[in-house]
């Protein structure tokens, strides 16, 4: 009996670690509140977030005015040559996992919009520290200490369970 509550224990432990995980990814929703429109201040959104491999971004914008292309290079991002897209997304709730650290560009797809300022660079980061807020609009925005603190039990919890199965491999 005990050694199946054991199990249990170790099952629930595993499974919060992964819960917790998932959880601290952030999703940013690109533009903030405005999302993806002509008049937000893309560079000045994007250079108040902190973006890390794991989070999500998400283009919100009314479908058959705007789309998303991704593009290939910087060199194609600054001159808007949009004809190179590595992918085309037109749903006006575009979600777009950040799944490695690097530099990607997005803009949009409607004729004129590029030129005008509609596109943004997203520089994603690996490790533990804490994205922004999903939903701030505000280029300064910062992560709260709460959200901070949960980050770095979430970043500990894989290493608690890894001693605990050595633990519990041990004893059964």
């Amino acid at each position: 009996m005990e050694r199946m509550n054991i199990k249990r224990a170790f099952l629930v432990l595993i499974i919060g670690a992964l819960t917790a995980k998932e959880a601290s990814a952030a999703q940013h929703t690109v533009g903030g509140s405005q999302g993806w429109v002509e008049s937000a201040d893309l560079n000045s959104w994007a250079s108040g977030q902190t973006f890390k491999v794991g989070d999500q971004i998400v283009f919100k914008y009314t479908p058959g005015l705007h789309s998303v292309l991704e593009l290939p290079s910087e060199s194609a991002y600054k001159s808007c040559d949009l004809g190179t897209a590595k992918d085309s997304m037109n749903s006006g709730n575009d979600v777009v996992k950040l799944d490695k650290p690097g530099t990607r560009y997005f803009a949009c797809g409607t004729s004129g919009h590029c030129e005008q300022g509609m596109k943004v660079k997203i520089t994603t980061f690996s490790g533990t520290a804490p994205s922004t807020p999903a939903s701030s609009s505000s280029p300064a925005s910062t992560s709260g200490a709460s959200s901070s603190a949960f980050t770095s039990f979430a970043s500990s919890v894989p290493l608690v369970v890894a001693l605990l199965a050595s633990s519990l491999a041990y004893m059964v």
